[in-house]
């Protein structure tokens, strides 16, 4: 049986994390509160409340935030600290609504190659690799 501190202790650091990701992320697309407030409809208020885990987020605010920030909603919600948002996106990409096309697939492989490449300089210089939708 799961004590009720320990129940809330979880919920309180899942919405923690929940609300470093919303904020990381609208902060690396570089939009407002304000910004984001107006392109969904939630009150800039309630995106501050959130971000700070002082307000639980609403599945259909997650939704909205989610399609804003082009991102799964699996990706806010994942319990895992490292999760990376790329990983996310990539997973998504068999569900989206059109084929690629054989030139899109040349630049998503070149892109994947590119991020490869920073992770590995990144690594070699000693510096932890930067995951998208994060903010040093």
């Amino acid at each position: 049986m799961i004590d009720r501190a320990q129940a809330g202790g979880d919920e309180s650091e899942q919405r923690a994390l929940l609300g470093r990701r919303l904020k990381d992320t609208r902060e690396y697309l570089g939009l407002s509160q304000q910004q984001v407030a107006e392109r969904t409809g939630i009150v800039r208020s309630a995106i501050s409340d959130i971000e700070r885990s002082m307000r639980r987020v609403e599945v259909m605010e997650l939704q909205k935030l989610a399609r804003l920030y082009r991102l799964s909603v699996s990706y806010f919600l994942d319990e895992d600290e490292a999760a990376d948002a790329g990983e996310h996106a990539f997973a998504g990409l068999p569900r989206t609504k059109q084929p690629l096309s054989e030139g899109d697939r040349i630049e998503v492989a070149k892109f994947i190659q590119y991020l490869q490449a920073k992770r590995e300089a990144e690594e070699e210089d000693g510096q932890a690799p930067r995951r998208p939708g994060r903010v040093r």
